[in-house]
């Protein structure tokens, strides 16, 4: 099967065709970080992860850029607030931003432009719209004209010209030729940062950013622009209109991911059902996280439930528990070359990633009887084929971002100390002293650490959760 994405564009699945053979230009709109990432931010980073892996898994070399808006009156607000410079709020909001993503074991993108870093290149986009007739220069704003662009605006959200409201993105809306207009560049205010423009000094719109800084890492077409589905209007919206103005040919395939709603409802400061990282890593270890994140398809809309994460913790756990205890089997075994054909199958339908875990866990079934049988061959393969689809996920148990090896230096340690009790535990059962056996199990049970008595031998791991 061929790879298939959904395209918002042209509301309809459609088969991927790389605009360069074996190449692959994707941008995704990144954080406004003026604030911590939330699990919404958190679950997008992770679908985009899946599928730069799966485009790399495929055979193609991926670019893949995704922004940070570090200016943004949201940004300025929390500044005032807190009464700490601008870029203080927006660089230490963004390295949380950064270790979240490294937490839950993203790659980083090949490239991660900043707003403030691209002013120049906005400027040229802005020159080039006011000299096609696309956009105006007023009281030390910049506007695109709505109208000069009526046939096309509103494609990618299906909406109409006549039936949008205000744009309502500057307080200067009389300045405006239409109140649909949306704003390019906004002039200096006092107290506000700024930058030098034809026009005035001020500092970029929001949606201004993203064209430019798309264009210049990934060219005036690239392949996939992705984000979550509450951007199609109006930032994708203004994004199309004004690189097509310009006369960028711009993304060809637009893919949106669905909303994170918690126990039914919005999350909001307001309700204060607002659940961070540090929320979920009290309840889960990094990749139970993970797993949860991505078990729904990347379109559908998520509720999460204390519920619903302890089921993919218990998901995950599965998967690692076959995977070490075929590893202690069979030794170190690599993963497979390729995917199982019905993995690659469902990844391929659109990143399916639901279908693509009923087979990685159908896997882990069949492993687990293989070792119950002794098929040692068997149960070299099902760990190789799990391993493959693993790492596709960015599952896999015993990748360095996840195997019990990186996860305290003091490991060492704290292996040979439970050796010596196993060893008082089992010479206890030997000698029939089972009150013994036991209380060196509870007592290494309060320690945090888990015995699991097998034909092979007891073996530990520390307590999750």
């Amino acid at each position: 099967m061929s790879l298939r994405f959904y395209d918002t564009g042209t509301r309809s699945v459609r088969t991927f065709e790389p605009l360069e053979e074996g190449r692959v230009g994707m941008y995704v709109c990144g954080a406004t970080p003026q604030a911590s990432p939330h699990i919404g931010h958190l679950r997008s980073g992770v679908i985009y992860d899946v599928l730069l892996r799966w485009l790399r898994a495929s055979g193609y070399e991926v670019t893949f850029a995704r922004n940070v808006t570090d200016i943004d009156d949201k940004i300025i607000a929390v500044a005032a607030d807190q009464n700490v410079p601008w870029f203080a709020v927006a660089e230490g909001n963004q390295r949380v931003f950064t270790q979240g993503y490294d937490l839950l074991g993203c790659l980083p993108p090949t490239i991660e432009p900043r707003a403030t870093g691209h002013v120049p290149e906005m400027i040229t986009l802005m020159r080039r719209l006011i000299e096609k007739g696309h956009a105006y220069a007023v009281g030390g704003d910049v506007y695109f004209d709505v109208k000069s662009w009526a046939d096309q605006y509103g494609e990618l959200s299906n909406q109409r010209l006549e039936n949008m409201r205000s744009a309502g993105d500057t307080p200067n809306e009389q300045l405006k030729r239409d109140p649909r207009d949306f704003a390019l560049w906004k002039g200096a205010k006092p107290g506000e940062p700024f930058w030098e423009t034809p026009w005035g000094d001020g500092r970029p719109g929001w949606h201004l950013e993203c064209s430019a800084m798309a264009t210049k890492y990934l060219g005036p077409v690239f392949d996939i622009h992705g984000g979550g589905v509450d951007l199609i209007f109006p930032h994708h919206e203004n994004e199309i209109a004004q690189s097509r103005a310009a006369g960028d040919g711009f993304a060809r395939y637009w893919l949106h991911n669905g909303l994170l709603t918690v126990d039914g409802e919005k999350m909001s400061k307001s309700v204060g059902n607002v659940v961070l990282l540090p929320d979920l890593l009290g309840k889960a270890r990094p990749a139970e996280v993970r797993y949860y994140l991505v078990s729904a398809h990347y379109r559908s809309l998520m509720d999460y439930t204390d519920a619903s994460l302890a089921e993919a913790v218990s998901a995950y756990q599965r998967i690692e528990g076959f995977v070490t205890r075929a590893s202690e089997i069979v030794g170190a075994v690599a993963p497979a070359p390729a995917v199982p054909a019905e993995f690659a199958a469902a990844l391929d339908d659109d990143l399916g990633v639901p279908h693509g875990l009923a087979v990685l866990h159908e896997a882990v079934r069949d492993g687990n009887s293989a070792l119950a049988s002794g098929d040692r061959d068997a149960v070299r393969r099902h760990l190789a084929d799990v391993r493959a689809m693993g790492d596709v996920l960015g599952l896999d148990p015993l990748s360095p971002q996840w195997s019990r090896a990186g996860e305290d230096d003091l490991r060492p340690v704290v292996d040979a100390l439970v050796a010596v009790a196993l060893e008082q535990r089992q010479a206890a059962r030997a000698r029939k002293d089972y009150a013994a056996a036991d209380a060196i199990r509870d007592s290494l049970s309060e320690a945090g650490i888990v015995v699991e008595d097998t034909p092979q031998g007891a073996r530990w791991e520390l307590k999750r959760g």
